[in-house]
């Protein structure tokens, strides 16, 4: 079975910086690429200590849908603080946080966002030692991002 591991996030009304999961921590049941899912972020850099995996590991059905970087499991918590740092300084800010996937949202300049996910895993079939590979993929989000939800509406009294 395929589990999630390290950063997640789920766009919200407002900016909030993401919660990383300390190493170590038991993952949580793997989380596919949203649904809302574009395609794959092929203009993410390659940090140092990262090489690029164009297959995803052949997990979680990414091959084709996001763009993979690996990197051994023990450095993989890093890498992603890497890849948030390096985002922001390109205008990307991550929108929460959880325990795999970080939602990044950037204006554009004529109104609205562009939305970008990175999603991190690893293969728990596997003995989840620290030499282990795991992932990071990235994906855009098709459309706006920013656009206006209809409130709730109020409760008939």
């Amino acid at each position: 079975m395929m589990k999630t591991l390290i950063v997640t996030a789920f766009l919200a009304g407002s900016v909030c910086a993401p919660a990383l999961a300390q190493e170590g921590a038991a993952p949580t049941t793997a989380a596919p690429v949203a649904a809302a899912a574009g395609a794959p972020a092929t203009d993410t850099p390659i940090l140092t200590g990262a090489q690029a995996s164009p297959d995803c590991g052949g997990l979680n059905n990414l091959a084709g849908r996001a763009f993979c970087i690996t990197a051994p499991l023990s450095s993989i918590g890093a890498l992603a603080d890497a890849y948030i740092a390096d985002f922001g300084t390109r205008g990307w800010l991550p929108a929460g946080g959880d325990d795999n996937r970080v939602v990044f949202v950037k204006r554009r300049e004529a109104g609205g966002c562009d939305g970008l996910q990175m999603v991190a895993f690893y293969d728990t079939a596997k003995p989840a030692i620290a030499e282990a590979p795991a992932y990071l993929g990235f994906a855009t989000i098709p459309g706006d991002v920013c656009a206006g939800q209809t409130p709730a509406a109020a409760p008939a009294q």
